[in-house]
């Protein structure tokens, strides 16, 4: 049987690496990008300059090719017909399939400024998306083109994760955020402040509650009066699903492809997972991308494994800035809930837990991750802690094990990796990192466990640098 994939993002890749491993063959991968699939989340660490565009590879061409795949980079579907089981191709070419997944991920959206694209209907040459390798290195070669000023609109993960890269690359840059503070859609308004502040201790300006109405000659004008002068702008704000093939193939759809815990669409030889499909919600995250991947790797070799929806782990990757989300700290219905935080402006920390019957249902940390271990691994297991615990976990000592002491009490089904879903033990159970990176993926989603995978293996080398 042969399965289509069109999308090579990294729920694609993922996908296609489950069903090489289950001895699945007569696999055709279609995707749009120029580049063999790559890390999506380290795009701010090439904009920043500490790791190279190759580096955030996830799977080179050869690869594809020792394993029987037929990559097609740089090539776009425009229609699914259903009936005769085809996609086509812009060239007009067609491909049959057996099996279609749907893994387009999600596209930007331009926010409604004026000026931001021009009469014969391109982008203004001061403004830069930020969703593809391409759109980064664009973005890099203007920085080292000298453009001395940046304007990020949208104070989201991603967001920030611009600012800060073009901060530490010597950019003076701003971030205009429409929400009330930043981080709206993961965190409150006292972590969204300490947040705030600290960026602005190193050196970036905050604007909330602002939007960007206009972009003229003088700069970026806000709707509050205030003209930013820049030599860029880069879009970071809006995106949504990338659903157009589904919806010209009348596949059920909402705001993402409509799936259920097969991932099957409204077409039974159709499936969708990723930035695309909707289970209950869409998320835009590595983990639940990857676990769909996981099961539908598991369903179309035969198994009878079921989705059920993934909780939340969402990491901020940026240079002197710590965050990281568990769960909907946000979510409404908290009244069941007690919330334990404690929050020090001072010294840029905030820690919020939200628990439930006694266990950690979302979490908030912000400044300070080094209970970021043991409080995932409660949040997991839903621990029901003890009356005394939570404080504790918010209010740490002011000293506390190493690195490695820390990890070497983590027990072996403890989880490592949420974006791959690795224990501690079969971290422990490799010699090295690239054996890590190779047999599990841990690493190479969003890089948060990246220190305590190297505390579990101790001081070994690696041979992949950065």
């Amino acid at each position: 049987m042969r399965t289509v994939v069109v999308g090579n993002g990294m729920a694609a890749v993922r996908l296609v690496e489950g069903l090489v491993a289950r001895g699945i063959g007569d696999i055709t991968v279609i995707g749009d990008e120029r580049h063999p699939p790559y890390n999506r989340i380290l795009l701010s660490a090439v904009l920043e300059g500490t790791h190279r565009a190759e580096a955030i590879t996830l799977r080179p061409e050869q690869w594809y090719a020792d394993h029987g795949v037929d990559l097609r980079l740089g090539t776009r579907v425009v229609d699914i017909h259903r009936a005769q089981r085809e996609v086509e191709i812009a060239d007009r070419s067609r491909v049959a399939y057996d099996r279609l997944v749907l893994a387009t991920g999600s596209i930007p959206t331009l926010p409604p400024i004026r000026g931001l694209v021009r009469v014969e209907g391109r982008l203004h040459e001061q403004v830069h998306a930020f969703r593809q390798l391409d759109d980064c290195l664009r973005l890099v070669a203007a920085v080292e083109d000298g453009a001395p000023r940046a304007v990020v609109v949208g104070g989201g993960l991603l967001g920030l994760q611009v600012a800060r890269a073009l901060a530490v690359r010597g950019v003076e840059t701003e971030i205009v955020e429409g929400g009330d503070h930043l981080l709206r859609s993961q965190v409150d308004g006292a972590a969204g402040g300490v947040l705030r502040r600290s960026l602005e201790r190193l050196g970036t300006r905050v604007y909330t509650g602002a939007r960007a109405v206009r972009l003229t000659d003088e700069g970026l004008r806000l709707d509050n009066g205030v003209t930013l002068d820049t030599d860029l702008v880069v879009l970071t704000a809006g995106g949504r699903p990338s659903i157009s093939l589904a919806r010209r193939a009348a596949l059920a759809t909402r705001r993402g492809i409509l799936v259920d815990g097969t991932l099957a669409t409204s077409d039974p030889v159709v499936f969708a997972i990723g930035d695309c499909a909707e289970h209950g919600r869409t998320t835009g995250f590595v983990g639940p991308a990857w676990e769909q991947a996981r099961v539908l790797a598991d369903r179309l070799a035969g198994g009878s494994s079921a989705y059920t929806g993934h909780r939340t782990v969402a990491r901020l990757r940026a240079t002197d800035l710590e965050v990281a989300v568990l769960g909907d700290p946000e979510a409404g219905g908290a009244e069941d809930a007690d919330v334990v935080q404690a929050s020090n402006p001072m010294t840029g920390t905030h820690k919020k837990l939200v628990v439930r019957d006694g266990a950690i249902v979302a979490a908030t940390l912000v400044g300070d991750l080094s209970q970021i271990g043991v409080i995932t691994q409660y949040f997991d297991r839903r621990t029901v802690l003890g009356p005394r615990e939570p404080a504790a976990l918010v209010t740490p000592p002011r000293t506390g094990p190493a690195p490695e002491t820390a990890a070497s009490a983590l027990p072996d089904e403890a989880e490592v990796c949420a974006c791959a879903g690795v224990s501690a033990g079969r971290i422990r159970a490799c010699s090295s990192i690239d054996e890590v990176r190779e047999t599990t993926r841990a690493t190479t989603g969003c890089g948060g466990c990246a220190p305590t995978v190297a505390a579990l293996l101790g001081p070994v080398p690696s041979s992949v640098g950065s």
